[in-house]
């Protein structure tokens, strides 16, 4: 069982990936609407995982990654991104997220993913 920070500036999202971890096994400790947010939940929390929005207001996911890998270069953060946002998800792997997620996901994927990475 992983522990789990969401981070996405739409609340329908967080819910619904809150509901794909909850039902994977996992525990979510922590919910965040922007990269900002997450870097500073980041160290309070310690999560195993952090699923990361890439555009996002304050703080983009691509940012948010490279700050929480400044800190802990160990964390294992998995982007999640709208389709055409390609460079995007190169910059962020460039930026240290483990793997990527491309919305809209489905529990199957998210598994796949976290079995891969676990």
């Amino acid at each position: 069982m992983a522990r789990v920070l969401i981070v996405d500036d739409a609340a329908f999202m967080r819910m619904q990936l809150k509901n794909i971890f909850t039902n994977l096994g996992h525990e979510v400790v922590g919910e965040a609407e922007n990269g900002q947010q997450a870097a500073n939940m980041y160290d309070e929390l310690q999560p195993d995982i952090v699923s990361m929005d890439i555009t996002m207001p304050e703080m983009n996911g691509v940012e948010a990654t490279k700050e929480i890998k400044g800190k802990d270069a160990n964390a294992t953060i998995i982007m999640c991104s709208a389709m055409g946002q390609q460079q995007m998800v190169l910059d962020a792997i460039k930026a240290g997220a483990s793997d990527f997620i491309v919305k809209p996901f489905t529990e199957d994927r998210v598994k796949e993913t976290l079995d891969k990475l676990l």
